[in-house]
């Protein structure tokens, strides 16, 4: 699909001019881009944290676009405002990081060693010879990778005191804003860099970026051609691609790369072959130093099946960054807890009747249980939420979007809503039920595990085929793989000509079906402009006539943000055929639908009801949300039309789907299978991609994401299942 992708743009006039370095070079859209000018506030990736405008996010060993410009866009908004405000995505990011050093004081307290994955300490040449021997003669490897093997681990340790409640972030101060400021206009970098730059950098954010100006690089929008350029205006010619500086910060932007793509870690020729192609002259060197300095952690996991004494155990080396790689840690050790908690079912015999019978059991005699199905499979878990409510349990059903009866995940591990907490800072409740938790990423999940207390039962309920979630890692998918737990399948079938379709979808068949109450219409266009046209007439006219649904009901999904037929384009000509205004409140005006996106991978819908000197007020199905004024540019987005990833937990009475043919290459079987599967009662797909759709639904399969967490999890409970009684 056409994109527009979030650039620093080269005409700003205090932009140095400078020949392309080797990253440069490596990357064609950015060389010449000169030193970091000023963000076009285009790109919508805090609103997906997973999706680029073309669908996926970019290359980390291409050197393309991450898309990831929360950080510039927020920048820029609070450059005009008075005092700096850090945004909701910002707080949640300085928040774990608060987080991943409690778990990194717990595991430091911890008297049993580590096998794998643990930090240098003593042995880094044994780790480092390991990624020589890895390298050795080897083609590197692709980024996307298997999952990971088995890590021998040490046995579940009873679970740590819970974490404590999230402090407040401070805000950079005023007269830290001022020093980077200063040290941006040196180096001809545009001044809305200044909060963002603060903010990520911390109180000495200056000193900082002038010792080393490719900490620039800490800013989601900045790439390393607008770093380059801003370390040669402030450096001169010392500035060059194999500075020792510039490879620290390339290894830890590229890591962070790959998390916006869902990884937890690379392995280590695929991290040197991609500073290769930014130019680094020694990339083996440089990640070894990065190694050695602690800056990355290093991870040897065994390849194959154990090998007979005497033999050598081919490994895998993979980098990963601390946070990740603590959080994944921290979340086996939780998982294997609660797998390893109870050794004889409950007698709840009584109540394992009616559609969640099977599940009910799983649950009676397990702390740990995984439950998959399509939609129509949620009404398995609910049977056994109001069964075990029925037996006397504290029950809490949690879901990744706004569903009645349920909390969000996001709600529950803040505290805005749910159980609330015990004394000892955990859950009070005895059964927790997640539904779409593919949604989970690794610090969510780790939250949410280590706050489940013991005696305590989980069930992680979701849609395997459905997408990905929007942070680092395949939690779900990981667990399933793992096998560590009962695996319970639902074999409720979706119902209609809707569910038959997705199901055929799941398994890579698009099928015709047949819809003699017109459930499914797909209506051909020749190009975007047609497929907006069409659109626009189908939510306005078509559905609502034909099936008694208002347009408010009806949901438009479309691979993309940019382009003349993504969610910009769809919402403007939406916006002026159904609510009609000037847009004097920044855009919007009553009655707007609109998505609330409060931080990366979360996505609100909510309607606009009015403003005031406090900010955009929003209803979000009956809750009430004031977004300040300064945050609204960043944070709310038009919803009459929305990308999958936006729209996937929830679901519509009708749903048009939006294919022009320019999203042929951003399509795959995953996506096809969540749009599709938003309809309930009626799906219309704009369709203007020919035979690409059927060939995404057949060979387009999910990138696969490089974690750790299966082979962590597996040995974890494999140690505990060897102890003896």
């Amino acid at each position: 699909m056409s994109t527009d992708r979030q650039a620093v743009s080269p005409k700003d006039p205090a932009t140095p001019e400078a020949a392309p370095s080797g990253a440069e070079a490596a990357d064609p859209q950015a060389a010449g881009a000169g030193a970091g000018a000023a963000p076009d506030g285009d790109s919508d990736a805090p609103e997906t944290g997973a999706e680029s405008e073309s669908g996926s996010v970019a290359e980390p060993e291409s050197g393309a676009d991450s898309g990831a410009a929360a950080g510039a866009e927020s920048g820029a908004a609070a450059g005009d405002v008075a005092q700096p405000v850090v945004s909701e995505a910002a707080a949640e990011l300085a928040a774990q990081k608060v987080e991943r050093e409690r778990i990194a004081r717990r595991k430091a307290e911890r008297q049993a060693p580590v096998d794998a994955g643990a930090k240098l300490s003593g042995k880094a040449a044994d780790l480092l010879a390991a990624v020589r021997a890895v390298e050795s003669g080897e083609k590197p490897s692709p980024v996307y990778f298997d999952e990971a093997p088995v890590a021998p681990r040490r046995a579940a340790e009873a679970p740590a005191a819970p974490r404590p409640a999230r402090p407040a972030v401070p805000a950079p101060t005023a007269a830290g804003i001022d020093g980077v400021r200063a040290v941006l206009a040196r180096g001809g970098a545009p001044e809305a860099l200044a909060v963002p730059a603060a903010t990520a950098l911390g109180e000495d954010a200056a000193e900082r970026l002038a010792e080393d100006p490719w900490q620039l690089l800490a800013v989601a929008a900045v790439r390393p051609a607008q770093a380059d350029g801003f370390a040669r205006a402030l450096l001169g010619p010392d500035a060059g691609p194999g500075d020792e500086r510039r490879a620290a910060a390339l290894v830890g932007w590229l890591l962070e790369q790959a998390a916006l793509k869902g990884h937890t870690a690379l392995e280590a020729p695929a991290l040197e072959a991609a500073l290769a192609q930014y130019g680094v002259p020694d990339p083996a060197g440089s990640l070894e130093r990065s190694i050695g300095e602690g800056a990355v952690l290093v991870f040897q996991e065994p390849l194959g099946p154990p090998v007979a004494e005497g033999e050598e155990q081919p490994v895998r080396v993979l980098v990963g960054l601390e946070g990740h790689a603590l959080a994944e840690e921290s979340l086996a050790d939780g998982l294997a807890r609660l797998a390893n908690t109870f050794d004889a079912p409950a007698d709840w015999e009584k109540a394992a009747t009616g559609p969640g019978a099977e599940l009910l059991r799983a649950v009676s005699g397990h702390g740990l249980v995984t439950h998959t199905g399509g939609e129509a499979a949620r009404a398995e878990p609910l049977a056994v939420l109001a069964a075990a409510r029925d037996l006397g349990l504290r029950v809490c059903l949690a879901a990744h979007t706004p569903l009645h009866g349920a909390v969000t995940v996001a709600d529950l591990l803040s505290g805005a809503a749910g159980p609330g907490r015990d004394a000892d800072g955990q859950f009070a409740v005895d059964l927790l039920v997640v539904l779409d938790a593919p949604q989970l990423d690794v610090e969510s999940a780790a939250a949410l595990v280590e706050s489940v207390p013991d005696g305590a039962r989980l069930v992680l309920s979701g849609d395997p085929g459905v997408l990905g979630s929007a942070g680092p890692g395949r939690v779900f998918g990981d667990v399933l793989a793992a096998r560590a737990c009962p695996q319970v399948v639902s074999r409720t079938p979706d119902p209609g000509p809707i569910g038959q379709l997705v199901s055929g979808i799941g398994v890579g068949e698009l099928n015709q079906v047949e819809a003699p109450g017109k459930e499914v219409v797909i209506v051909p266009v020749r190009d975007a402009g047609e497929a907006v046209h069409r659109t626009v007439q189908l939510v306005a006219e078509s559905v609502p006539r034909a099936f008694g649904i208002a347009a408010d009901a009806v949901q438009v999904i479309t691979p993309g943000h940019g382009g003349s037929a993504g969610t910009r384009a769809l919402n403007t000509a939406l916006k002026e055929r159904l609510n009609p205004g000037p847009g004097r409140f920044g855009g919007f005006d009553p009655g707007d639908r609109v998505v609330h996106v409060p931080s990366p991978g979360r996505a609100v819908p909510a309607t606009v009801v009015s403003a005031d000197a406090q900010g955009l007020h929003l209803d979000a199905s009956g809750a009430r949300i004031v977004v300040p004024k300064e945050r609204v540019e960043t944070q709310v987005r038009h919803g009459w039309a929305v990308t999958a990833h936006q729209a996937v937990g929830a679901r519509w009475p009708a749903v048009v789907v939006v294919l022009p043919g320019d999203a042929a290459q951003a399509l795959s079987r995953d996506w096809v299978y969540t749009a599709f599967g938003r309809a309930e009662r009626h799906l219309s797909v704009v369709h203007g991609v020919d035979q690409a759709l059927p060939r995404a639904v057949a060979e387009v399969l999910p990138k696969p994401r490089t974690t750790r967490l299966t082979g962590l999890l597996r040995a974890l409970v494999a140690a505990a299942r060897d102890q003896p009684e």
